[in-house]
């Protein structure tokens, strides 16, 4: 059977949204585009648009980016009508009765090429979802990379009209996805849609059915495109996201309607279920956005339970619409928002501080708005002390609703009861990815109370299992390091951490020391290379402090050189009367008596000028300000990369968020949720490098993990959730060599491959491999030996790989046509070592230093494979080869290399600048200006300045041709002289 051609699907899909409401359009290129734009926005608008009126609405349109152009979009646009009155121009109705969808195909236009989209799906005559198809049996990422080229090469140009796309759809027919328009998104970030039980519409007929309607596609774009401010990109909610935002509201609405006609109202809270990492503040944003928009609300208070968390959760809404949070540093603050009095705050460095009398800074006025974001501590304080309790009665009647951020961490004290018993006319929410049952249920009282008990219902369930299978957050591999044997007996026993003998085991100097030690051996397996980043969770601040010191000890020997920071609870401060107490949160983990540490503190202030100390800081304890700001900026560093391994014992498990964080060591006892807590700060979605979580137990969790597992998803969960041992990786991985050889049996067949289409074939049997060479070298157990193929062996197929990298990369700057464009190469799995200049340096000492012939070709060979081997060196191959045959004879001794080393490339990159002037005749001086710009800015080129750098500028018909050819060269010199590095 013959697959369906892309055209016949492209059809196809055009029949079935005409048959749903949509207006079949001819609308094929920018002129049929424009004429169409000006009759449907009259339509829209109630007045018919002249031709100056266009020209107007037209220039406001071209301005900015995607981003300023989604905010265009929303707004409502002044223009000067022909009449002499000012007039209002839209774009958008939130009702989608008033829009008029249009869908057309085979749009052309022009820009560095001449592109076609498929599908494109106008409301009101603007372009507001394009779908992208490939023909069934291709890879549906070949769609995604389509649309980046159309970005890089056409969506711009023209008024940039294809700008104002929202929402990106793509399919092969049998898988579709859907994506904001984000240049910064990866594959990993587009989503499949599914129905409120998350079962998944993948087939395009079914999708189309249920996400490409005019109610729909109004509904998303008006209201679940989301417009981040701080990153200055489009976000769009996932489906789940979007259930649970109207389950809230529709529960908000049933209590209005019962209040209204005086029926009972008790019981009508509820709580969100949604996995760890699966994006709750961005659901909890949404909601409170939409329920304050509701005139019978007072106001919408968001409740987090850690002053760092309050931080964090305000900073994030605020990157959603800015302004609309007003952080409340005191509880003074938090007082005068509810109350309606101003707030003033200031600006320093960036940080923004509530007062009433903000001193210095830049002072501004707040917006007052109904969403507030506090600490349940201090909304505690706001209501019992009696400092401002009388100030809050006036809002105890007023209708309030409460969004609780992690509700399973410390709604289950007398505060909650406080509150609820405080505000007589309130509705409570909950969001929670690992909800308190029965079986983890944990009080300090008689009484233990779930989840349930306090917030009544689940109005919408996301578990981990979901998540994972939508790919939208990792699984876990999860190794279990140290075994122990009881005296007088053979065999291995499980290790509880109870009674006294099993705790000085567990805490004894030899075993704390053998675990330090393995963590320095394997962590840059475990990060690849410390591309990420890892956490270390201790059972004690005593044990915490001994770890420390012993890293410190081994770096100071010259055993490791990872940077290792450290955060702990010391004490509640006392001083302040609206501190919210260092205390951590019950995490839900068997908590183990710990002795009172006296000098706990001491240490911290110790370890906290360590860390002054390797970034230029000057943090303290002795101030409860630069203690929380000691706290973000750990955050930020981790998520940065800046700290290898973060030491903690409670803080940073729950509610953090690193991307770049995939490495996590465990020295603790955790049940239930405090374990998948703690597990989940590993599992969230980057790239293609980052394939798994990797949790390393230093003790027995097997069974805790399958518990907490069973309990949070299913009792099957865990074949779900876990990656498979490292044997069936084996077994994918030479399954996958076999694959390869039947394309290639060597890799010097690769050059006889006939045609493009079997390359194809070999770029996708190869990346197969690389996937899995990357799964499998996060294994301590790990080596060639295992495998069907050798080191050397792969080696030379990974070159024969990027030599057809390499190909389409030639290709492209040569506007030739390639099938191989499309095919994303994932060079980010072939990252494996720090390869920069430094360590190409040290290989050339090495081979200085060569004492006979057969040790020089050796260190010869390996130097030249590493670097034909890494795609940031591969352009510098040649330059260093040149090197080392002309240049380092004549060098004296391996202390000389660096500095003969950067007199050459110093050398080498002159004359290619003089060269590239020469053959493009450009001036040299500018070039070096633009390449300067390129390299601080880390941007490419953009097309005015690239013709600034030309003797003769080129005619408009010439430059579509000249500037994407010269875009190339520049950048491929900035590649080589500077990438890498």
């Amino acid at each position: 059977m013959a697959y369906q051609s892309e055209q016949e699907l492209e059809n196809n899909l055009v029949a079935q949204l005409v048959k749903g409401n949509f207006e079949k359009a001819a609308i094929t290129d920018v002129n049929s585009l424009r004429d169409n734009l000006k009759k449907q926005l009259s339509k829209l608008n109630g007045f018919e648009i002249s031709d100056n009126e266009l020209k107007q609405i037209r220039n406001a349109l071209s301005k900015g980016n995607v981003f300023d152009k989604a905010k265009t979009l929303r707004d409502r646009l002044q223009i000067n009508k022909d009449d002499g009155t000012v007039g209002y121009v839209r774009f958008l109705d939130d009702d989608f009765s008033k829009n008029h969808f249009q869908v057309t195909q085979q749009v052309t236009v022009e820009g560095h090429y001449k592109n076609r989209y498929d599908v494109t799906i106008l409301v009101n005559g603007l372009p507001l979802i394009q779908i992208e198809l490939k023909r069934r049996g291709l890879e549906l990422k070949e769609a995604f990379n389509q649309i980046n080229r159309y970005q890089r090469h056409s969506y711009w140009a023209e008024d940039g009209l294809f700008q104002y796309v929202q929402v990106f759809v793509i399919s092969n027919g049998v898988n579709t996805k859907y994506y904001a328009n984000n240049r910064k998104q990866s594959f990993k970030q587009t989503f499949y849609w599914a129905d409120v039980e998350n079962e998944r519409y993948t087939e395009l007929t079914k999708f189309a059915y249920e996400f490409l309607t005019p109610q729909h596609l109004t509904d998303m774009i008006t209201k679940y495109v989301v417009l981040n401010e701080t990153d200055r990109i489009l976000m769009v909610m996932r489906p789940y996201q979007i259930y649970a935002t109207e389950a809230i509201i529709e529960r908000v609405a049933e209590r209005e309607v019962l209040q209204a006609n005086n029926q009972p109202i008790d019981k009508l809270n509820g709580y969100i279920w949604h996995t760890t990492g699966s994006g709750k503040t961005l659901t909890s944003f949404k909601t409170a956005q939409l329920l304050t928009s509701d005139s019978k609300i007072h106001k919408v208070v968001f409740v987090v339970d850690r002053k760092d968390l309050d931080y964090q959760t305000a900073k994030e809404f605020n990157s959603f619409m800015k302004g609309c949070v007003d952080g409340t540093d005191k509880t003074k603050v938090l007082v005068d928002q509810f109350t309606g009095k101003e707030v003033h705050y200031k600006e320093e460095n960036g940080e923004r501080k509530s007062s009433t009398k903000a001193k210095g800074g830049k002072v501004n006025l707040s917006r007052n708005e109904k969403l507030i974001v506090t600490t349940i501590q201090k909304l505690n304080h706001a209501i019992s002390h009696k400092r401002y309790s009388k100030r809050m009665e006036p809002v105890k009647n007023q209708n309030i609703i409460f969004i609780f951020d992690e509700c399973h961490r410390s709604q289950f004290g007398e505060t909650h009861q406080r509150i609820s018993q405080f505000f007589t006319n309130h509705q409570m929410f909950g969001f929670t990815g690992t909800p308190i049952f029965a079986k983890n249920a944990v009080s300090k009282s008689s009484r233990k109370y779930t989840t349930t008990d306090l917030f009544h219902k689940p109005l919408h369930k996301y578990t981990i299992v979901d998540a994972i299978k939508d790919e939208n957050v990792l699984k876990f591999n999860i190794e279990y390091v140290g075994r122990y044997k009881k005296k007088d007996s053979a065999n291995e026993v499980d290790i509880e951490v109870e009674g006294i003998d099993t705790k000085e085991l567990m805490e004894s100097d030899v075993r704390l020391e053998k675990i330090a030690d393995y963590i320095i051996a394997q962590h840059k397996r475990k990060t690849h290379s410390q591309e990420f980043t890892g956490m270390f969770c201790v059972s004690s601040v005593p044990a915490l402090i001994k770890y420390y010191e012993l890293f410190a000890k081994k770096k100071s020997e010259g055993k490791h050189n990872l940077k290792i920071a450290t955060i702990f609870s010391y004490a509640a401060n006392e001083e302040d009367p609206d501190a919210d107490g260092l205390d951590e949160a019950v995490l839900g983990e068997v908590a183990e008596p710990q002795a009172a540490y006296s000098h706990s503190r001491d240490k911290l202030e110790q370890f906290i000028g360590d860390y002054n100390e390797m970034f230029s800081c000057s943090y303290t304890t002795k101030d409860s300000e630069s203690f929380y700001n000691y706290y973000n900026d750990i955050s930020k560093k981790v998520r940065e990369r800046k700290i290898d391994i973060l030491l903690v014992v409670n803080m940073f498990l729950t509610g953090f968020d690193s991307k770049t964080l995939n490495t996590l060591y465990v020295d603790k006892n955790l049940k239930y949720h405090g374990l998948i807590q703690a597990y989940s700060r590993t599992n969230r979605i980057l790239n293609e490098q980052k394939s798994q979580g990797n949790i390393v137990c230093f003790r027995n969790l097997k069974n805790s993990t399958d518990e907490a597992l069973t309990l949070f998803s299913n009792k099957d969960a865990k074949d779900t959730v876990i990656m498979p041992p490292y044997e069936e990786f084996l077994k994918l991985f030479n399954k996958a060599f076999g694959a390869l050889l039947a394309i290639a049996p060597d890799p010097d067949s690769v050059n006889d491959l006939e045609d493009e289409n079997q390359e194809l074939e070999y770029i996708k049997a190869f990346r197969e491999l690389m996937r899995l060479k990357n799964i499998l070298a996060t294994f301590a157990d790990f080596t060639f030996e295992d495998t069907r193929i050798s080191e050397q062996e792969f080696e030379d197929f990974k070159s024969k790989y990027l030599d057809l990298y390499d190909k389409v990369k030639t290709n492209t700057a040569s506007e030739k046509e390639s099938i191989l464009e499309e095919v994303d190469f994932e060079l980010e799995l072939l990252a494996m070592d720090v390869v920069n200049v430094a360590y190409i340096l040290q290989l050339l000492g090495k081979l200085k230093q060569a004492g006979t012939e057969e040790e020089y070709q050796y260190q010869y060979k390996a130097l030249m494979q590493t670097v034909g081997g890494d795609p940031n060196l591969r352009s510098k191959q040649e330059l260093i080869d040149k090197f080392i045959q002309e240049h380092l004879p004549q060098v004296k001794s391996a202390e000389e290399v660096d500095d003969a080393f950067a007199a050459y490339w110093e050398v080498e990159k002159e004359r290619a600048t003089q060269q590239m002037a020469e053959e493009e005749q450009l001036i040299p001086d500018n070039v070096k200006a633009l390449v300067e710009r390129m390299i601080f800015s880390d941007q490419e080129p953009l097309r005015e300045e690239i013709v600034a750098t030309m003797e003769k500028p080129p005619s408009v018909l010439q430059r579509k041709k000249v500037i994407p050819r010269l875009a190339e060269k520049l950048k491929g010199f900035v590649n080589t002289f500077y990438g890498g590095m």
